[in-house]
Order: structure tokens, then C-alpha cells, then sequence
């Protein structure tokens, strides 16, 4: 049995390219592509974080097109995925949605260590219960809420709140530069992927 994992694509506070805490915008393909990864290993809620009004707006128009609009019957599954998708104003508001802070644990991802503890993707799976371990459940029943950045990674505040990092994803090629929809799925798979 595992613990509940939710997502949360942060579009504040992250850092801009000078390193300033901001507001990004958000994309319709992030919506629609971590739904779809969230979907596929299992992971509810999928929250989208905007202060801005008019673009969680934006992101029930897209999901209200794909789960009752036209699209829905063209295109099932991503109603599925879409449905998943809950737009809140704050970090603070989806960890409120998940039966407040003291019932859950923020795990944040980052392209570089921040002066948090560091979780490997092994530890993370013992933690979730996840990695084979053949316990009835895992010691920990809090929800776990894996932190998304955007724009150019998030903010140190984000960071501050979370209780842990999970491990960069390391390529070996020295390059890292990796869309936030990629580094979801690949840290889908690692947490939540079948081993052989």
C-alpha cells in the first residue's frame, strides 16, 4: 500500500532569468502533459498554482473543454487526465486541499541542491512505499506534494516550505536544462515506475 502523492506545477513563486522572485504564465501543454503523466502513474490531485485570477480561469476553460466540452467524447482519456487538474491561487492552498500542513509532506524538485535535505529516488520510493518492500504500509500516512517549477526553477520561498528535495535528475552530459513536462514524467517513473 502506498502513501497518496499529489502534484503542484508552481507558477509562483519562481525565479525569473535574473534570478527575481516572480509570476510565470501559464501553458496549455503543461496542463494538458502532467495530467497525463499524473494520470498514468496514479497521482491525485494535480494542482496548477497561479495568483492570477484570469489564468486559473484559464486553466478550468481548458480543462471544462476536454472533460465536458467537445472534446471529451473525441478524446476520453484526456478527459480523464483533465479531470484532475484543480487551479489554486497558492502553494498554501493546495497543501489546505490536502487536509493541511500537518497532513502533509512537501517534497520539491530543483535542477540543483538548495541547502535541503536531499531525498534519492530510492529512499523516496521506501518513503512512499513504493520500492517492492512487502510492509503492509508505509510508517508515514501523510500526503506527499511534489513541488513543479516553472520559468527558471522555484523560488527560495517554495523551497523553504518544502520538507525535502528530491534528487536533480542527472543526465552525465553536464547539460541540464530539461522542460518542466519532461522532468515530470521522468520523476513519475522514478518514484512510481514498475522495476524489474
Amino acid at each position: 500500500m502506498r502513501r497518496s502523492i499529489a502534484f503542484a506545477l508552481v507558477h509562483a513563486p519562481v525565479l525569473g532569468k535574473g534570478g527575481e522572485t516572480m509570476v510565470s504564465t501559464v501553458t496549455n501543454l503543461d496542463v494538458h502533459d502532467l495530467s497525463r503523466s499524473a494520470k498514468t502513474y496514479g497521482i491525485a490531485p494535480y494542482f496548477v498554482v497561479t495568483p492570477i485570477a484570469a489564468q486559473r480561469e484559464l486553466v478550468e476553460r481548458i480543462c471544462t473543454h476536454w472533460t465536458t466540452g467537445s472534446s471529451a467524447a473525441r478524446i476520453p482519456t484526456r478527459k480523464e487526465a483533465l479531470a484532475l487538474v484543480e487551479p489554486v491561487s497558492s502553494i498554501e492552498d493546495a497543501v489546505t486541499a490536502l487536509g493541511g500542513r500537518d497532513r502533509v509532506e512537501i517534497w520539491a524538485t530543483a535542477a540543483r541542491t538548495m541547502g535541503k535535505p536531499v531525498i534519492p529516488y530510492s529512499q523516496a520510493r521506501q518513503r512512499l512505499g513504493t520500492d517492492g518492500a512487502k510492509s503492509e504500509a508505509p510508517a508515514d500516512s501523510r500526503h506527499v506534494l511534489v513541488l513543479f517549477g516553472t520559468s527558471w526553477g522555484l523560488a527560495a520561498s517554495a523551497i523553504e516550505m518544502s520538507d525535502a528535495l528530491l534528487a536533480p535528475i542527472e543526465s552525465g552530459t553536464g547539460f541540464n536544462h530539461l522542460s518542466v513536462r519532461a522532468a515530470a514524467a521522468i520523476v513519475c517513473d522514478r518514484l512510481l515506475g514498475h522495476r524489474e
